[in-house]
């Protein structure tokens, strides 16, 4: 089981017990501003996508629940090799936490998964995610128009790429 422990955060493998602490997340229309669907309006959603990350295969992703002093705060982790993604209740926005996690995810996707190129694909409205990834040394390859289309509303991505050290 992996386990990845910074100086403030445990990223941990989800089980069901963080069904309503994941679920405070996902129905949050704040946190799922630039999420790639709306909002749940169902803990059954939720449930769906704990499952999801639990059944995911270790060869095809490996996502984390986040916790700060036991309380789960957010998901971060590669949904599917090579790209990541990350959400994080707004309760705890602006703190440097997701930072704090994605550099943890950066540098076990290089040493222990042996990534050679990690990617993520991020909604040109979220500029303080750009900024996060920018500041971890990602730079952005492309842009594209209408994506994904969320509810009734079409997005357009910005793609970012990170290459491993000396690689």
């Amino acid at each position: 089981m992996s386990r990845i422990t910074t100086n403030r955060l445990v990223l941990r493998l989800a089980c069901e017990d963080d069904l309503k602490e994941l679920h405070s997340i996902f129905s949050s229309p704040l946190a799922m501003k630039y999420w790639s669907t709306l909002p749940h309006t169902h803990e059954n959603q939720t449930s769906e996508f704990i499952n999801a990350m639990m059944s995911t295969q270790f060869d095809e992703g490996e996502d984390f629940i986040v916790e700060l002093d036991g309380v789960v705060i957010g998901k971060a982790g590669f949904w599917r090799f090579p790209e990541i993604g990350y959400i994080f209740h707004p309760d705890y926005w602006g703190k440097g936490l997701a930072s704090e996690a994605i550099a943890a995810l950066i540098d076990y996707g290089f040493r222990e998964r042996k990534i050679a190129n990690i990617v993520a694909d991020v909604d040109p409205r979220n500029l303080r995610s750009i900024r996060m990834l920018e500041r971890l040394g990602f730079h952005e390859t492309r842009r594209e128009a209408n994506t994904i289309k969320i509810g009734q509303d079409w997005c357009d991505s910005v793609y970012f790429s990170l290459n491993a050290p000396n690689g």
